[in-house]
């Protein structure tokens, strides 16, 4: 009986299960994402309820919590809910800084889901306009990388590009000033980020930082000051401090061109 539960819920080709309340929540708000089936405890949907306005794109089924260890992965945290949908489309690079104001952020091979899913939440919590991978050596849309991203997949586009050098030189070309994240770099970002231009930052793998194409091509390598007794950060540590400096950095200049507006 189990092995055939397992075989009629698992992900048919072209869909994936998010799973996890933040995760599932955001999906059912959000219109671009194609919803397919809505498995969910009572408590769940109970919970859902409160967080995203009925009525919803598709009909929920009420199961125990059992049913989700049929087709979920064993160390999956779901709270009881559970959305097979497709994944979305990826946005062109053009259009998400045309949508957004915020900083950019590309990331070079880095392969984590769980990475690239903290990073999605950094992105989204400091206001990025999206965040570049390439097509290649970068983890696909996955459950493991949406339930980390706590509901953030759905609000930062992500970009897909096949030559990350060339994303680069694209970005510079919009007026991007484009940093790339080096522990030797001789400046830090707060020293190098400029405040009368918009700001990329490219962040490297996980164990080999970034290649010598995209380090060669960034208009500068800056390095965030942390004790000399520690070699670097986490990649998804270092990519919401740079957020937050970014941000912090353009804050007092947003606030006057706010109260201009409100003058005018």
């Amino acid at each position: 009986m189990r092995g055939r539960e397992q075989q009629a819920e698992a992900a048919p080709a072209g869909t994936i299960w998010l799973h996890g309340l933040h995760a599932v929540a955001a999906a059912l708000a959000n219109p671009r994402r194609r919803l397919k089936r809505l498995l969910v405890t009572a408590d769940a949907a109970a919970e859902l309820a409160k967080r995203v306005e009925k009525p919803w794109r598709v009909q929920p089924e009420i199961v125990d919590r059992q049913r989700f260890q049929t087709f979920l992965p064993e160390d999956s945290v779901h709270q009881g809910a559970a959305l097979l949908a497709e994944p979305l489309t990826p946005l062109a690079l053009d259009q998400a800084i045309a949508k957004h104001g915020g900083p950019v952020l590309l990331l070079d091979q880095v392969t984590d889901p769980r990475n690239v899913g903290a990073i999605l939440r950094s992105a989204a919590a400091f206001g990025a306009a999206c965040v570049v991978m390439q097509d290649r050596h970068a983890p696909p849309e996955t459950g493991a990388l949406a339930r980390a991203a706590s509901g953030a997949l759905e609000i930062v586009p992500i970009a897909r590009e096949v030559n990350l050098s060339r994303a680069i030189v694209t970005l510079q070309k919009a007026g991007f000033w484009v940093l790339g994240l080096a522990g030797e770099a001789a400046r830090t970002l707060a020293e190098a980020a400029p405040r009368d231009r918009r700001v990329a930052l490219v962040l490297g793998a996980e164990e080999s930082g970034m290649r010598r194409l995209q380090r060669e091509t960034c208009d500068e390598l800056v390095r965030l000051p942390i004790a000399p007794g520690m070699e670097s950060l986490n990649v998804a540590a270092a990519a919401a401090v740079a957020l937050y400096e970014v941000a912090r950095d353009r804050t007092p200049q947003a606030s006057a061109e706010s109260e201009e507006e409100t003058e005018a």
